[in-house]
């Protein structure tokens, strides 16, 4: 004997059907998930303007860690440099370090030169600053020592009349090279224009370990050099173990300077080169170029 359900059924218990058909598939037939945004760069802002929590300072004659006289300041979401009026210059220039370091990167920031230098300054260090690059380790920085083993990415404002260039190099402890010449000198001016004033003026580079390292403005590229390594002089109160002569520089910190001039920075952000390069994986990006297999999810 057969049993036909009616019309009015069929179409339940087919549908009943294709939904347990589905809620099957969802659990059994799952596909792996594709990383959509594969190409969508992520920039880190590496200070959020609330606190400088990440950041450590290390000014010349005094230990690390210490904000000497509250010169580095966050005020108005703004990182700056600030001296005030009786406070006198006696060589203690001072560095502020992220936490992290790097070895392939972007880095921009925006920022402009304000007030009046610190009294009893030096003459070259009128609107002057800097982004160190591949810095050495804060922890390994002498207690006198002026500036970190670096590849400074030096700033320099306008006097309002004389052409006066951004994004220069300048070598504390290290050397590289130009072309196909190892660059000894200390600083070499870029192909920059000069901003005057109290503009905000935004600057950016490009960190490949150290095959390459290019500084930007406005989307030009104005000075390139590369294979940096430790050596030259130009810095002094060093320890002897930090200053291995010769040695690649392939990575390292980054600090802004304290060096008599007062300077805001509105923002610094970094987009990190370095990171998952298996396609397969959650978290790779079109735009690493050195893989770093440890970090891949999947």
């Amino acid at each position: 004997m057969h049993y036909f359900l009616p019309i009015r059924f069929r179409g339940l218990v087919l549908s009943f059907a294709t939904m347990l058909l589905l809620i099957l598939c969802t659990t059994s037939c799952k596909q792996p998930v594709k990383n959509t945004d594969k190409d969508t760069e992520e920039w880190i802002s590496l200070f959020d303007g609330t606190d400088l929590s990440e950041w450590t300072p290390k000014f010349a004659g005094t230990e690390l860690g210490i904000n000497y006289k509250d010169r580095f300041v966050l005020k108005d979401s703004l990182l700056s440099v600030r001296y005030n009026q009786k406070d006198t210059f006696n060589a203690d220039f001072g560095h502020l370090y992220y936490k992290q370091k790097f070895s392939h990167y972007k880095l921009k920031a925006k920022y402009r030169f304000v007030g009046s230098q610190q009294k009893g300054g030096p003459g070259w260090a009128v609107r002057n600053n800097g982004l160190m690059l591949h810095c050495q380790d804060p922890k390994t920085i002498g207690l006198q020592q002026d500036f970190p083993i670096s590849l400074e990415l030096q700033l320099l404002g306008g006097n309002g009349n004389d052409e006066r260039t951004t994004a220069n190099l300048c070598t504390p402890g290290t050397n590289v090279v130009m072309g196909d010449t190892l660059f000894t000198p200390h600083c070499i001016n870029s192909v920059s224009k000069t901003y005057h004033g109290d503009e905000w003026v935004e600057v950016e580079a490009l960190v490949l370990g150290d095959s390459l390292v290019q500084h930007i403005m406005e989307g030009q590229v104005v000075m390139e050099f590369r294979k940096p390594t430790i050596g030259g002089g130009a810095i002094s109160g060093y320890e002897e173990s930090a200053y291995q002569e010769g040695a690649p520089l392939k990575e390292g910190y980054i600090s802004i300077q304290a060096e008599t001039a007062p300077i805001d920075f509105k923002s610094i952000e970094l987009l990190n080169l370095c990171g998952c390069m298996d396609k397969e994986a959650k978290n790779y990006k079109s735009y690493y170029v050195k893989a770093d297999d440890a970090s891949c999810e999947y």
